[in-house]
């Protein structure tokens, strides 16, 4: 189903620094502009808070995700188990840096790695407007805070339909001074039950490096 990857990839491979610039007003207030013609300040408080609760679990990479496959532009990397998860490098105009694949099955995942550092709340915003401009009718699954391997994330799941093909995506954000990390897993809505702890097990091969 190599359909759901190419939909996918054209859906969520917009660099977060594209959809977004940061500007200053004349009062000296940091800004973002984004491409649809809206803003909102920088680390001002809402008026409206999300909360989000945070999961007490904690989510640690599996024995058998021995391999690391390590960001060249930031400290993170990804655990797989090269037995059953096969990935690509990126090309220098893709967005994503790497490109996982559970081999012989419809599951796929992107790291997307970026030197900008966006707060996370912003992040999530951002995520789900470039989401939105494929799919409109996206929707909110689940979202929570999460405890991986050490580092706090945003667990966000995501469905909607493009050109009639549903499907879900199932992803980790994170931000720290270095930079911003979206690692995404996706497949069609009618295998996310399969696919849910597949999903799981790869995400949470997320890590900080030195």
């Amino acid at each position: 189903m190599k359909i759901i990857a190419i939909f996918f990839f054209l859906m969520i491979t917009i660099p977060l620094t594209k959809a977004q610039i940061n500007a200053v007003t004349s009062e000296g207030d940091e800004v973002i502009l984004y491409t649809n013609g809206t803003w909102e300040y920088i680390n001002v408080p809402s008026e409206e808070t999300i909360e989000i609760k945070t999961s007490q679990e904690t989510f640690r990479k599996e024995a058998a995700s021995s391999f690391q496959v390590k960001s060249k532009k930031l400290n993170v990397g990804v655990w797989i188990n090269p037995k059953e998860w096969s990935f690509e490098k990126g090309g220098d105009d893709d967005a994503s840096e790497y490109s996982f694949q559970r081999k012989g099955e419809d599951i796929y995942a992107m790291l997307i790695t970026e030197r900008t550092s966006i707060p996370l709340m912003t992040l999530r915003d951002i995520a789900f407007e470039n989401a939105r401009s494929a799919a409109p009718d996206i929707r909110l699954v689940s979202e929570e805070y999460r405890n991986v391997n050490g580092n706090m994330v945003l667990m966000m799941q995501l469905a909607g339909t493009i050109q009639g093909l549903e499907f879900i995506y199932y992803g980790y954000y994170f931000s720290n001074s270095n930079g911003t990390v979206q690692f995404v897993a996706y497949s069609g809505m009618s295998l996310f039950n399969e696919y849910r702890e597949d999903m799981e097990i790869i995400l949470n091969g997320l890590v900080e490096t030195e």
